[in-house]
């Protein structure tokens, strides 16, 4: 059990993280490779992150980035379209490079346009990852016009992930940044191969924060947060140490300048300060305990990969002062702010 005031465990591990590409990979990488030791790697850039050949380059890319003095591995991920070739995919995988492939349904999120919209077209593809045992990342929301973008979600589970898993019952599947109650029950109801990441940013918002007020860009994300009550079920989720929930931040860098438009981008930029936020909300619900299994230990169970063997330390103190922004080359990209005082200060 951990005392009231420190908590040491093994390092983390990020399993939903852009890191987008040039000036702003350069500038947004530190701020996650400082506290996680690993990140799965989103392939929306543009153009995609298609093929093994493009996820080598981008590999290369992001270690070339990395400060010196700084270790960080980079899990690549590659990005399904209803072209993607079985072998590519399977090449891909084998080489330990390439840890999963990312569905997204066509115009999903930032970058999606050239995700899927027949998803028959990609069975030969999921029945040869499951028989690799290679996972599936997936968007969850349904993209059309007539569904409540509040229900996109639930919709998603019922008439898409369902069926694909029914008829693909040895695939391995996460459903990233779940915010519903309907997707934390489906994900602990699901068995052994299904998990569910949860973000930093759906444990301490709702849908409130985004429109109260006046809207306020910063919380705009995809999927949007939801109501209180789904909250506060993803709350009890991710501290319950149920193996099914594992940490991803979906920590998503925009300039200030595209965030704060009359059509602003979706996302948080939680890199910096996920750990403290997390350790404040685990702390809040009496479940200090559950930490480590949720940001270290249960993600990379699933992944099948070893629990990292470095350690870290978070101490409750006074609050720490967080930058309010990263600057970049090209502009300022906001950090989150959770609206509640920070007093777990991580030391690695």
């Amino acid at each position: 059990m951990p005392s009231n005031s420190s908590l040491t465990i093994q390092q983390p591990d990020d399993w939903h993280l852009h890191l987008r590409d040039g000036d702003m990979l350069k500038s947004v990488l530190p701020e996650t490779a400082k506290h996680f030791a690993r990140a799965i790697i989103m392939p929306n850039l543009i153009p995609p992150v298609t093929t093994f050949d493009m996820a080598k380059a981008y590999h290369a890319r992001i270690l070339s980035a990395l400060p010196a003095g700084m270790s960080f591995e980079p899990l690549m991920v590659l990005y399904l379209t209803e072209k993607t070739d079985v072998s590519d995919v399977e090449r891909a995988y084998q080489s330990g490079l390439v840890k999963a492939v990312k569905l997204y349904p066509a115009g999903a999120t930032t970058n999606s346009d050239s995700g899927v919209t027949d998803f028959d077209k990609i069975q030969p593809v999921l029945e040869k990852m499951a028989e690799l045992g290679m996972p599936l990342c997936v968007h969850g929301e349904v993209v059309k016009h007539e569904v409540d973008i509040f229900d996109r979600e639930a919709v998603f589970i019922d008439k898409v992930l369902d069926p694909i898993r029914r008829r693909n019952p040895e695939l391995k599947v996460v459903m990233e940044h779940i915010t519903t109650k309907q997707g934390a029950e489906y994900a602990r109801e699901g068995g052994d191969n299904l998990a569910a990441t949860i973000t930093t940013h759906h444990l301490v918002i709702n849908r409130n924060h985004l429109l109260v007020g006046g809207i306020k860009p910063h919380y705009y994300c995809l999927p949007v947060a939801k109501r209180e009550e789904h909250r506060l079920a993803l709350v009890e989720a991710a501290t319950s140490g149920n193996t099914s929930y594992f940490l991803g931040t979906d920590s998503a860098p925009h300039l200030d300048g595209a965030k704060e438009s009359a059509c602003g981008c979706a996302g948080c930029f939680t890199a910096t300060n996920t750990l403290s936020i997390l350790a404040e909300v685990f702390d809040k619900e009496d479940k200090l305990e559950n930490l480590e299994a949720f940001t270290s230990l249960n993600g990379p169970t699933f992944y099948g990969l070893p629990v990292n063997s470095k350690k870290i330390t978070l101490t409750k103190a006074e609050p720490i002062e967080y930058p309010a922004k990263i600057e970049t080359p090209d502009g300022d990209v906001t950090v989150f702010d959770p609206q509640m005082p920070l007093h777990w200060h991580v030391k690695i």
